[in-house]
């Protein structure tokens, strides 16, 4: 369908009946029409720089490339609550470790980016995307286990501190290196068709990863004092989800093109030349998961401490069996509890969106505009309401997931439907570039909220500062909601 004839940019969505449905000869047909048609214009074929895939990927098997979401999910989900508690089971004041997850959102900024710059124009004869997964694993076992070890390897609590403090830094890095080729892969081997349905998937597989990682830190009362024994879990899981990639994906490698000249600033080159050409969209969308990441960063990381702290207020440094301990631990435990009701609502959530997607003509718009107000709402409660009602708090904990499963769905799926159709129409793209400056506006709300936080634990007590944050988070998905309702999503 041409782009002229679409009245709405996921008016292809509801074409897909059936992917499986399609033979694999009408897919090889297809493919040697593409070839056929880009042999008429080689320059275009020099210049193009996206690879085509050598066959039709079937969803499922688009699912299985996908599957390593889940794996990074569970290590996020579990790091993102836990970082703090650790740190302060190490020694280190609340508002220091508070400030230390800024170590997230800053290297994510320039990590993702430059990554996805590389990623995008890697000429390995393994493929563009793969080589850097795999570093990115390798560098993520090693940075993780030295982390979570920091309490064994050092008697003192200074040594401790400081050894955690830069190993967290480090593992975000290499998080950031592991993650950013996941929706570029994917986007590479699928059609234009399958593009929001996949993005959907991610949604899909973030939660089950969600459910994951809230129950493994049902197996210990404080997670954070067994951080070794639950990293080593979350590595080895990473592992086999890669493994299942491998299987799956083939990539073929990008041929450099002939006189281009290379150097070590390339990727970051590549950054700031996509700035000039990225379409109007992108920037109303980066604009707009700045604020949702505000609010969402508010109970990604503190509805543990929020749980544990104010609503029963319990203390972690308690002596054990003390009431304050216990009063901590039963916390702890419906946070963990919330967060699989939680991931359960993300599962059914997703499914809703992917269904509004496939099979209504709604723009993405009217979708994810209400996703993100349902957040605004429970995040007011939360700060004026809630109070040390425990029920109440994990109602607002649960539905809290409606502005994260939207913003990872849809901005995402919009880039890559208009990437595809750019590369369709002969033009050069930059998807996983693109995708990761989209993720850079998440470490925007994720910094903003990390410093106000800190900065107000250096006015209040914890118990008291934590509802401060989600009344943060309410303003900040208010503005959001109203501008994801005015995003322009026709087809350009």
């Amino acid at each position: 369908m041409a782009p002229q004839q679409e009245d709405d940019i996921t008016a292809v969505v509801p074409e897909i009946v059936d992917p499986d449905a399609i033979s694999p000869k009408d897919a090889k047909d297809a493919e040697a029409s593409g070839k056929a048609e880009g042999s008429a214009s080689p320059k275009a074929m020099e210049e193009g720089k996206k690879a085509k895939p050598a066959m039709y990927f079937p969803l499922w098997k688009l699912a299985l490339v996908a599957l390593p979401q889940l794996g990074v999910q569970v290590t996020w989900c579990f790091i993102g609550p836990n970082a703090a508690p650790y740190m302060l089971h190490l020694g280190v004041g609340p508002s220091l470790a508070t400030l230390n997850n800024i170590a997230g959102p800053i290297t994510g900024f320039f990590t993702g980016p430059i990554i996805g710059a590389w990623s995008d124009r890697l000429t390995s004869r393994y493929g563009r995307r793969r080589p850097i997964i795999l570093a990115g694993l390798v560098s993520t076992w090693v940075a993780g286990v030295l982390f979570s070890a920091a309490d064994h390897m050092f008697d003192d609590s200074t040594g401790k501190i400081a050894f955690a403090v830069p190993m967290y830094w480090v593992m975000d890095v290499t998080i950031n290196i592991l993650q950013t080729p996941y929706r570029a892969l994917v986007s590479d081997l699928a059609t234009k068709e399958q593009q929001i349905p996949m993005q959907v998937i991610f949604v899909f597989f973030m939660a089950i990863g969600n459910m994951i990682g809230y129950s493994i830190m049902k197996i210990w009362d404080v997670p954070s004092e067994h951080m070794l024994k639950l990293m080593l879990i979350i590595c080895t899981l990473n592992t086999i989800c890669i493994a299942i990639q491998f299987t799956v994906a083939k990539e073929e490698p990008l041929k450099r093109v002939q006189g281009e000249k290379t150097h070590c600033c390339s990727p970051v080159v590549s950054v700031f030349k996509s700035l000039r050409g990225m379409p109007r969209l992108l920037y109303h969308l980066a604009f707009v998961q700045c604020l949702v990441w505000i609010g969402n960063t508010a109970w990604t990381y503190y509805a543990s401490q929020w749980f544990a702290d104010s609503v029963y207020q319990g203390d972690q440094h308690a002596a054990a069996g003390s009431e304050k301990k216990l009063a901590y631990a039963r916390g702890m435990d419906d946070f963990s509890t919330g967060g699989q009701l939680r991931s359960g609502l993300q599962l059914l959530s997703a499914l809703v969106i992917i269904a509004l997607l496939m099979k209504t003509k709604l723009r993405p718009r009217l979708i994810y505009a209400p996703c993100i107000l349902i957040g605004a709402v429970v995040s007011f409660l939360a700060g004026f309401v809630v109070g040390h009602a425990a029920t109440f708090a994990m109602v607002c904990f649960v539905l809290s997931i409606m502005p994260e499963t939207g913003s990872f769905a849809i901005p995402f799926g919009l880039v890559a439907t208009l990437n595809k159709r750019a590369e369709e129409e002969g033009k050069q793209v930059s998807t996983a570039l693109q995708m990761a400056l989209l993720n850079c506006c998440v470490t925007v709300g994720q910094q903003v909220c990390h410093m106000v936080l800190a900065i107000i634990e250096e006015q209040l007590p914890l118990e008291k500062a934590l509802p401060c944050v989600f009344i943060l988070a309410g303003v900040a998905h208010t503005l959001g909601g109203t501008s994801a309702l005015c995003l322009d999503d026709k087809p350009e």
